[in-house]
């Protein structure tokens, strides 16, 4: 089964998202910016991963 996973970056946490190729979310969590441990919890789904997408925003005012 294809999984693809989405990591949505802020400044100090990620939400990880994995989800399967019927579009269910399979995995969903928020970690810190550590990759130690975002590599941890995508582990379960490596051999099934298809895709990382990795989504981040910088807003500067001024």
């Amino acid at each position: 089964m294809d999984k693809f996973s989405g990591i949505d970056l802020h400044s100090n946490n990620s939400v990880v998202v994995v989800s399967d190729d019927a579009d269910r979310v399979v995995y969903q969590r928020r970690l810190p910016n550590d990759p130690v441990q975002i590599r941890a919890a995508l582990a379960p789904h490596r051999e099934d991963l298809v895709g990382v997408v990795i989504e981040a925003t910088y807003n500067c005012t001024g």
